[in-house]
């Protein structure tokens, strides 16, 4: 099933990049009408609470036997934009099966600006990670930060590249390149299909390293294909600019160095590394409101 998948994926992206290509002539700006000047002096935002059956992060298994709760709150002002997102694990897992009281483990900070030049839209931002224990009493992770810039196009399945750098902690590169489409069912109803698929580099073996066929660490650095994702989800506006959204995401490896990676960093309670999981299938739904 998941050379399946990613055959498939891999076919998709390829087609989006050929078609996408000759329409990069049209990426001009475009005069901009009274209406459009009007919506860029408002401030506006999002505030909208998930609740997921697991929390996987770049193909990490972060969570296992729990829901998390994740909040957030958007707000954007002519092109910049600042995010605060956390994550709440209702259940920490523990390989021993100790109980363990929810513990928030993650806040994260975003600051980023975009522009749009015709069907192109260009951004850039930076992302601070502050990272707590993964159960409540135990150390917590170190903090990490990240700078990336994107690139997509307002055309067909909305091709868009994101680029990655850590500069903190775990030194790394992590490319993402993603489509999506809505499908209308309803004035109120849409079917939402995406998919990404990522590249991740190492530049540090000792806090990102390449793991062998028995899950275990190398002294090489990762450098391959990493994680993608699918990912169906029925938005749902159930009153003006309250909307309800029910999501499924498949997450899976892109290569074997990659399913060596995802088995060595879940947490399935096991003495063989090699013996747990590299792929996952999880749901949830979203409350957001829109300002």
């Amino acid at each position: 099933m998941q050379k399946n998948m990613k055959k498939i994926i891999t076919t998709i992206l390829l087609a989006v990049v050929m078609a996408s290509l000759p329409m990069l002539s049209w990426a001009v700006d475009e005069p901009k009408t009274v209406e459009q000047k009007q919506e860029e002096d408002k401030v506006t935002g999002e505030v909208a609470a998930s609740v997921f059956s697991a929390y996987i992060w770049r193909g990490q298994e972060l969570t296992r036997h729990s829901a998390v709760i994740q909040p957030s709150i958007t707000a954007s002002y002519k092109g910049f934009t600042a995010n605060v997102w956390g994550n709440l694990d209702t259940r920490p897992y523990g390989a021993a099966d100790q109980k363990y009281s929810s513990n928030f483990t993650e806040t994260d900070v975003t600051l980023s600006y975009s522009r749009k030049f015709g069907i192109v839209q260009a951004g850039a931002g930076y992302i601070y990670y502050s990272l707590a224990a993964p159960a409540p009493g135990g150390a917590d992770l170190p903090d990490s930060q990240e700078i990336f810039v994107s690139l997509g196009l307002d055309t067909i399945l909305t091709p868009t590249l994101t680029v990655y750098k850590e500069i903190d902690h775990y030194r790394q590169w992590y490319a993402t390149f993603g489509i999506s489409h809505t499908f209308a069912l309803h004035e109120k109803a849409g079917l939402k299909l995406a998919a990404t698929a990522s590249y991740l580099l190492s530049t540090d073996e000792t806090t990102y390293a390449k793991y062998d066929s028995d899950s275990l660490a190398t002294a090489d650095k990762f450098n391959n294909f990493h994680d993608g994702t699918a990912t169906i989800s029925l938005p749902l506006t159930v009153y003006k600019s309250l909307t309800v959204t029910p999501a499924v995401s498949y997450v899976f490896p892109l290569s074997d160095d990659a399913r060596y990676e995802m088995k060595a960093r879940g947490l399935q309670g096991t003495a063989n590394p090699s013996d747990r999981d590299s792929a996952y299938l999880y749901g949830g739904v979203t409350l957001s409101f829109t300002f």
